[in-house]
């Protein structure tokens, strides 16, 4: 029988979407100087025509840089890859956990075994059947330390798998896992072919998803078209065009022209010109904006030098005048249900005679040079701002900060293996902190090395909220998890943002989700 914190499998495709600390808010936008144009060439017949190909195009100011969802980091690449692979679970837009490919699950009594029955009118793009074959290949070398899968640490307490029937796969656990039914529903551990080679499916996805790749020309557009076979129903648009388009100015007058139809900003300021007939939605995240810290290396592996770091940083500034306020200062967690207080800190406002006396304390006190790496292109738009409003704030108490903005491919390489002192990240937030946290911090997690800090504290606390079924128990563990992220100050969270997405006049369907998902488009229609 299921656990309180496995839940019952609830629904399928198309529940209904709450609010989520102001999620799915529509802002009316008044026309101002810019005009639409005509609509452009968007691929339609002309409109009243039921027979028209719906083909929507969304605007992006960057490509992907990965099509192999277990190795995948960037969240455009992740953001696609969505639509092309399938996961034994999902996300709706609650972020509660529904049934994907698994049409149900079961959890023994001592919560080590949990068994999956597949949906049996499932098929991979290039026609073979989805079977528990696929499952077991795909688990086993997300857990293969050769594959370097970022999801390795979500399946860390799974002993085995095995194809029980053809279309039942069992995993059998060392230890109990209430998260798994949330990790299972990410797309870094999505279902590929039991036979896939790695090498070629990086270029040529094969998926259980609503769309297949179709066409991508390398910084200029990648193409979806439908899955007609798709087992929730063949998408209503007939393909998804990802357009690159590097300024996001340039996105808004595409946008006005009819030749974009759907684009995502993170600039309020840039939002208020679209005006004309697009419909905005403001939608908070679930990601946070974090100043990352590589504690393994000197002089950060020093407490005192990242609390000087902590107590001079004054987060609401940064939000303020270099994100211009879209989104919500935040403490470690933002997860809903276990949402950390962004007071509980040692520093709640900035106290530079504090930070000082920690320099001095760490052997500092003429201060000290630092390196930060941003992303200078791509999202979110305003990083290079935040990463010099907080290279001014820290010259204050003498630590020097040179930045360096790289590309985003560059960037991403750079933060996975880890090699920076300080690095301005954007980071996924999940609805469960053990999904968000524990291949970060956990001793051997998959990406603790990019983390910077491990502990025996930490390690414990993630072990406890793991085998905790009760969600009063559970909400405590977590705050502990949160004091002593900001106690031993491991990074310095800032804030998490708001996205605001743009939807042209016709498209309707499409939900923005708190977790920047974009899995709707497979709901979303285009009327032209």
């Amino acid at each position: 029988m299921n656990t309180p914190i496995f839940g019952t499998p609830r629904g399928g495709r198309g529940a209904s979407s709450g609010p989520l600390r102001g999620a799915g808010v529509i802002l009316s936008i008044s026309a101002l100087a810019l005009t639409a144009c005509s609509n452009g060439d968007n691929g339609s017949a002309a409109n009243g025509d039921d027979a028209a190909p719906q083909n929507l195009v969304v605007g992006t100011s960057s490509d992907v840089d990965n099509l192999l969802p277990w190795t995948a980091t960037h969240f455009h690449s992740v953001r696609v890859l969505q639509n092309i692979y399938g996961t034994l679970t999902e996300l709706d837009e609650e972020l509660n956990v529904v049934p994907g490919l698994a049409e149900d699950w079961e959890v023994s009594e001592d919560a080590l075994t949990v068994t999956f029955t597949l949906r049996e009118d499932v098929t991979f793009h290039d026609g073979s059947d989805l079977t528990a074959d696929d499952v077991v290949a795909s688990y086993e070398a997300i857990m293969d330390e050769e594959t370097a899968a970022v999801s390795a640490t979500y399946l860390a307490a799974v002993d085995s798998v095995e194809a029980t029937d053809t279309h039942e796969v069992t995993l059998t656990l060392s230890s109990p896992d209430g998260a798994l039914p949330s990790k299972l529903a990410l797309g870094s551990t999505a279902i590929l072919p039991a036979d896939a080679d790695l090498d070629t499916i990086s270029n040529e996805p094969n998926g259980t998803g609503p769309f297949a790749l179709e066409s991508h020309e390398a910084n200029e557009a990648l193409t979806l078209a439908a899955n007609p076979d798709y087992w929730d129903g063949e998408p209503a648009l007939d393909s998804v065009e990802f357009r690159v388009i590097p300024d996001e100015n340039a996105i808004v007058s595409a946008l006005q022209a009819g030749n974009v139809h759907l684009a995502a900003f993170d600039d309020p300021v840039l939002v208020d010109t679209i005006g004309g007939d697009i419909e905005i939605h403001e939608t908070p995240q679930l990601s946070y904006q974090v100043l990352q810290f590589n504690g393994y290396t000197e002089p950060l592996d020093d407490v005192d030098v990242r609390l000087a770091i902590a107590c001079t940083v004054d987060r609401y500034e940064v939000l303020e005048s270099a994100a211009m306020g879209a989104g919500e200062v935040t403490g470690p967690i933002t997860s809903p249900a276990y949402l950390s207080d962004p007071d509980n800190r040692p520093c709640p406002e900035p106290d530079l005679d504090r930070a000082q006396q920690h320099l001095a304390d760490a052997g500092y006190a003429d201060g000290l040079t630092l390196s930060m790496i941003v992303m200078g292109d791509g999202y979110p738009s305003t990083a290079v701002a935040q990463a010099e409003n907080i290279q001014a704030q820290l010259d204050q108490i003498g630590i020097t900060v040179q930045i360096e903005a790289l590309e985003s491919g560059s960037y991403v390489d750079r933060w996975m293996e880890a090699d920076f002192e300080l690095a301005l990240a954007l980071n996924g937030g999940q609805p469960d902190p053990d999904v968000m946290y524990g291949r970060y911090f956990i001793s051997d997690g998959n990406l603790n090395q990019v983390a910077g800090y491990s502990s025996e504290t930490l390690d414990e606390l993630f072990a406890q909220g793991l085998e905790e079924t009760e969600e009063d128990s559970r909400r405590e563990i977590y705050d502990q998890v949160s004091a002593e992220l900001e106690e031993e100050a491991v990074w310095v969270w800032l804030f998490a943002p708001y996205e605001y997405t743009a939807l042209a006049e016709g498209v309707t369907g499409y939900t923005p989700m708190a977790n920047g998902s974009m899995k709707s488009l497979r709901d979303t229609s285009l009327e032209q």
